[in-house]
């Protein structure tokens, strides 16, 4: 290539900075009494471990902030010191707050200057695939501010009017199936808009997920395609699935 034509060309652009979010300061009480959910063994090692490691694997990830309990800081500080994490990645930990939605606001404080992208995932979802993870940042490269990895439901979904525990419960809809999505972490943002999400918040009128705050600010969501095993360990028998799952991987990869 000329002088002429690299001229021309001009620079090209940095490519923007990733960090992920993990907030991991809730109990888990599904799962039973004992340790914090995140920090709940799957093949030996803290499901914690598993979902910064599955977050580091991606080579745009260049920082991974856990929020942790907010009385368990220096426990998962410890943690993420006493196992193997990929040297090119940065890791930080900050106390949490109350809620999740306050878990994530605490961490995004915590970001340095000059990144661009900030993944928010669920420490309960442990075995994410690096793929998925590369395509929800590539899909905010391409110029969405918020995009959800999600799959297709299987089950027939009723919208229902709740009823007291252990009663009968009237069921107001049938929601068209085709039109029903599973959604999954990582959820990737655009930093600034997520921020806004944030900052807009009323107090008590929370989102289940950082992307219902972005809808309400009227930006688009887009999904794209997400993973089964993805899915978010709650319960005791997920906790044999993701087993399962870690079997079969070192069966045939070494995993």
């Amino acid at each position: 290539m000329s002088d002429a034509s690299t001229a021309a060309d001009g620079p090209q652009a940095p490519r923007p900075r990733t960090a992920a979010v993990i907030p991991a300061a809730g109990r888990g009480v599904r799962l039973g009494p004992g340790a914090p959910k995140a920090l709940r063994a799957l093949n030996g090692t803290p499901m914690l471990i598993h979902a910064v490691r599955a977050m580091a694997a991606s080579r745009a990830v260049s920082l991974v902030v856990v929020v942790a309990p907010p009385d368990g800081a220096a426990e998962v500080k410890t943690l993420l010191a006493d196992h193997a994490l990929p040297e090119r990645t940065d890791f930080l930990v900050v106390p949490g707050g109350a809620t999740r939605q306050e878990s994530v606001k605490l961490g995004l404080d915590a970001l340095p200057a000059g990144i661009d992208i900030v993944l928010v995932h669920d420490a309960a979802r442990p075995l994410v695939p690096v793929d998925t993870v590369d395509g929800v940042i590539e899909a905010v490269r391409d110029g969405a501010p918020a995009v959800v990895p999600a799959l297709p439901v299987a089950d027939t979904v009723k919208e229902v009017e709740p009823a007291a525990p252990g009663e009968p419960e009237p069921v107001v809809a049938t929601p068209e199936r085709a039109r029903l999505r599973a959604v999954q972490t990582p959820q990737g943002f655009d930093r600034a808009t997520l921020l806004r999400a944030h900052e807009a918040v009323v107090v008590g009128e929370g989102a289940t997920d950082c992307a219902g705050l972005v809808e309400r600010l009227g930006e688009p969501v887009v999904l794209v395609p997400g993973h089964e095993e993805a899915f978010k360990v709650t319960r005791p028998l997920d906790l044999v699935l993701a087993e399962a799952v870690l079997a079969r991987r070192r069966a045939n990869d070494g995993f």
